[in-house]
């Protein structure tokens, strides 16, 4: 592998393709009216913020477990992938080089307007909530569940998209379906608890717990619902290690809560731009990454 491609990569930068978008993590690159390229870089956002440093690998570690699940998953929700190698789109070398194990070519849909949120555990802004009143989302839960707890069944706990720098706000199901009328909003409900039911048993009998998850979907031009971006990653997903949990503590983690539990040990409010992260923080992210995908694939 070149240097090119096995350096840090914080931001693509493609000769053969126009770049339309940079998200907090990923970088968008329309093809065609039928097609776009996806790139998953190696920045890591926490708390909504871009931090400063990019996470060696972390890009095409990502790339490698959303692409593993994208293929277990496709009976139960069709996807955006698209069979289409690199090199029939780039046709540059050093294109190819800089984004081989981190590109991906997918259809070009448009994004429903709310992340579609599956938690199993009560953790990070559910359990805000759940302290505050009682629900997440506006579900009810029993009382008495300490932070990290199993709950009796996933729950389904939209949220409001935002820009980057801002925060996602959650919303419940009935604001849902204002927003995307009462068919869709109970095929993305069923979706999500489906996808999710499948993937935390499998990750489980791996020594993983998924602790939630959130997905992104988009209605095609028949009107079929389609799972996209990425999915079930330690970026989009709270990964925990199953034979050190215990409820009452926030776990130790195969994802960004590691840099997150850093965070907010610091003095800072949350907003970009975000601190940057001492070395032995980047290390111990990465090799956190590369764990998860040498136990789900391995």
């Amino acid at each position: 592998m070149s240097d090119k491609s096995s350096a840090p990569l914080f931001e693509s930068s493609l000769k053969g393709l126009t770049l339309s978008h940079r998200g907090k993590v990923r970088d968008i690159y329309p093809i065609d009216d039928e097609r776009m390229l996806i790139v998953t870089t190696d920045r890591l956002s926490a708390f909504d913020v871009i931090l400063p440093d990019p996470i060696p690998g972390k890009g095409s570690t990502l790339t490698s477990i959303s692409n593993f699940w994208f293929d277990h998953t496709r009976t139960l929700a069709p996807n955006h992938i698209l069979p289409d190698p690199l090199e029939s789109v780039l046709t540059d070398p050093e294109d190819l080089a800089q984004v081989r194990d981190r590109a991906i070519i997918v259809r070009r849909l448009k994004p429903l307007p709310v992340e579609a949120v599956a938690r199993g555990y009560l953790i990070g802004s559910g359990w805000k909530d759940y302290q505050a009143t009682g629900s997440v989302c506006g579900i009810k839960l029993p009382e008495g569940l300490q932070l990290a707890d199993r709950l009796p069944e996933p729950i389904f706990t939209p949220a409001t998209k935002a820009a980057a720098g801002d925060h996602d706000e959650n919303i419940s199901f009935e604001e849902t379906v204002k927003i995307l009328g009462q068919d869709v909003a109970e095929q993305v409900r069923d979706t999500t608890l489906s996808v999710y039911r499948y993937a935390a048993e499998y990750a489980r009998a791996r020594g993983i717990i998924i602790a939630d998850t959130k997905f992104e979907f988009a209605v095609d031009e028949s009107g079929e619902l389609i799972l996209i971006d990425e999915i079930l990653t330690p970026d989009s997903s709270r990964f925990w290690p199953a034979d050190s949990y215990q409820p009452g503590i926030s776990p130790p983690s195969f994802d960004k809560q590691f840099v997150r539990d850093y965070l907010e040990t610091l003095d800072w409010d949350k907003r970009a731009p975000g601190p940057r992260l001492p070395a032995e923080v980047m290390e111990q992210s990465a090799d956190r990454y590369r764990e998860a995908l040498e136990r789900l694939t391995g």
